[in-house]
């Protein structure tokens, strides 16, 4: 109804400036109330011309050629009908406005020859009438194609921006394939030899009657562990709708492989666990996981503790050790901790790693709600 205000303020205006020129004009008739009626008939038209441009404009058409013969108002008559003339045009009815232009301009003329009115006065509103409607048929015609312009080009824009996005998916994802192909080249051979070549140690040790050594059965274990997690990885990489199942529910499985190489490890749980969402889920296994990989391989002799906590907004994991690490001794940032820092600021959160006389410890924070 909004849209349709416009045109309802016109029509009163035009039915304002209508009934004005009648009492104005000296060659008028008087208006009655059928006059009046005419005029609310072409203000309620105009009204409803958006809508329903052929009704409104026959409506206004024959409501002012009847004023016109009625009244005899002079050219403000017209007036009504070139706005008429123009929505319909605009919407498309081309014919129909040249049809209620014609029949407007026929009548009009008609009722001046009828009455006697001069030669002059006829030739002078003959053209000013024809040239009004002739740009009124026009404009609409313009303002219609500007309009189917303007539409074409936002179109254009549409299908621009979905290109562009379905031309970036397509280049992420034959880099996902290059990445897989990459890994799958440069490590999945190496950890196979190193698996299978643990593999065989222990096998000649048990053949010949032996224990295997707790660092042998380690990596044998580690190894296994690492192909999994690699071809989960490069399954993701190939196919990115799949989900990784590495979790925070697999933190016990990922202890008792860094038991097996000789750190001991703690693991405490604060809050009631909850479903997370993937990426956090993934980013905290791998926060632990690096966080333990860094102990078994700086800390020294030492005892790991792993504190997962759920809290209703964020969720914070620790890693700490009491191994060797102290501030005398400053910690210099690898690959490792900027992965990690990167992984856990990529979700908004933040990421602390900081040695003391106690030993070593890496806290990560994440926001749930933002998450």
């Amino acid at each position: 109804m909004r849209r349709d205000l416009p045109y309802a303020l016109s029509g009163l205006a035009l039915g304002a400036l209508l009934l004005g020129n009648a009492a104005l004009a000296p060659d008028a008739a008087a208006v009655g109330a059928v006059d009046v009626v005419l005029v609310l008939a072409m203000t309620v038209a105009l009204a409803a011309c958006r809508r329903y441009p052929v009704v409104a404009l026959g409506v206004v058409t024959v409501a002012m050629l009847a004023l016109h013969v009625r009244v005899h108002p002079g050219v403000s008559a017209a007036f009504p009908v070139l706005a008429a003339v123009y929505v319909a045009a605009w919407r498309g009815q081309r014919a129909a406005a040249a049809a209620a232009s014609f029949a407007f301009l026929g009548g009009f003329l008609a009722r001046d020859i009828s009455t006697a009115q001069t030669g002059q006065l006829i030739v002078e509103r003959t053209p000013l009438l024809l040239g009004w409607f002739v740009a009124a048929n026009i404009a609409g015609l313009v303002a219609r194609q500007r309009r189917a312009y303007l539409e074409q080009v936002e179109q254009r824009a549409i299908e621009a921006e979905r290109t562009r996005e379905e031309m970036a998916l397509r280049r992420a994802g034959e880099e996902r394939l290059r990445i897989a192909r990459d890994l799958h080249d440069s490590l999945t051979h190496s950890i196979s030899v190193i698996k299978v070549q643990a593999g065989i140690g222990v096998h000649l040790a048990r053949k010949h009657g032996e224990e295997p050594s707790a660092t042998l059965l380690a990596i044998q274990e580690a190894s296994g562990a690492a192909m999994r997690e690699l071809r989960t990885t490069l399954d993701v990489l190939r196919s990115p709708a799949d989900q990784d199942r590495l979790g925070l529910a697999r933190v016990d499985e990922l202890a008792e492989r860094t038991r097996a190489v000789g750190v001991p490890v703690l693991v405490d749980v604060a809050g009631q666990p909850r479903e997370l969402p993937d990426e956090v889920d993934q980013a905290g296994y791998r926060v632990i996981q690096e966080a333990l990989t860094n102990v078994a391989r700086h800390a020294g002799p030492a005892t790991a503790h792993v504190h997962v906590e759920y809290a209703p907004a964020q969720l914070t994991i620790s890693v700490a050790d009491d191994g060797r690490a102290a501030p005398a001794h400053p910690v210099t940032p690898g690959v490792g901790l900027r992965g990690m820092r990167e992984r856990v600021s990529g979700l908004g959160g933040t990421l602390r790693a900081a040695g003391d006389d106690n030993g070593f410890t890496v806290r990560a924070t994440f926001p749930l709600e933002r998450a």
